[in-house]
């Protein structure tokens, strides 16, 4: 069992229960596909992290079960509203995304490798900016919030069709200097409680805060449609919540910091599957 790190968060666990190990369980979807929730880290997280595991282990069995399943999975509700919109001509261009895109299908295997270096833009792109950019320069149709409903939807029927394909996040080159913004934040403590996101997610996973199993933090799995809130939840929206947990001054979504944030986070899961929609407490 690993040691709490500080008081604050040894008080967290002191009244609960505490569960040693992610339970030993294979995520098939739908009966047909095998994926990916446990492998060796990458050479990049090896000093930290032997084995890197989805946070499809860490919760309940009644939770992993409906994520198994296309027909319990609520998440999937929200991909047959993108898929709605994928081929609905909108803007000035009367363009859909299928006009361009062709269908929803032939996106397998972008999900995997975002966030990226876009090199005409000079800058690493999430999969929500590169879907703005598209609607504003190739539809003519407004820009979407960052983590507004019709984003987080798109970004889910995305992800849902390369489900069981490797994370694959670039991080040398031009995305290098990204990478490394991002790394420093996840290890930077922030806030009253002084807690940094490898505090949670690499000191103490498989412990229990208060009553959450910790996880190690992945972000596979998104967006998750989590039980809580009873909606799909994109990345920054999790970034944003996370910080605000330890009392800090937040970033906002599409921020450069939570881009840095993402690219980093992102990279420590390569190797495991796309989950996404993934469910979650």
């Amino acid at each position: 069992m690993r040691k709490l790190t500080g008081a604050l968060l040894a008080s967290a666990i002191a009244a609960t229960p505490v569960m040693a190990d992610p339970v030993d369980d294979t995520l098939i979807l739908n009966e047909e596909i095998t994926l990916v929730t446990r492998t060796e880290a990458p050479e990049h997280v090896a000093d930290v992290l032997g084995e890197i595991i989805s946070g499809w282990h860490f919760r309940g069995t009644e939770t992993r079960a409906m994520q198994a399943d296309d027909f319990d999975n609520p998440g999937m509700i929200f991909v047959e509203q993108a898929e709605e919109v994928w081929n609905t001509a909108e803007g000035s261009e009367g363009k859909s995304c299928a006009s361009c895109h062709g269908a929803s299908e032939d996106m397998a295997g972008v999900r995997p490798v975002y966030p990226k270096w876009n090199e005409a833009a000079g800058e690493v792109r999430t999969l929500e900016m590169q879907i703005n950019d598209c609607r504003e320069n190739q539809m003519g149709a407004d820009k979407w919030k960052y983590t507004g409903g019709d984003m987080v939807n798109m970004t889910a029927l995305i992800a849902s069709v390369s489900r069981g394909m490797p994370v694959n996040v670039a991080i040398d080159g031009p995305a290098q200097s990204t990478w490394e913004a991002g790394k420093e934040l996840y290890y930077t403590r922030t806030g009253q409680l002084e807690m940094a996101c490898s505090s949670c997610h690499e000191a103490n996973y498989g412990n229990m805060i208060r009553a959450d199993h910790l996880s190690q933090g992945h972000i596979n799995g998104f967006p998750t449609y989590r039980l809580k809130n009873t909606k799909l939840n994109a990345v920054h929206a999790r970034f944003k919540g996370c910080v605000r947990d330890t009392r800090a001054e937040t970033f906002s979504p599409g921020s450069p910091e939570f881009v840095a944030l993402e690219l980093y986070v992102a990279s420590r899961g390569n190797g495991l599957a796309v989950e996404g929609p993934s469910v979650r407490n």
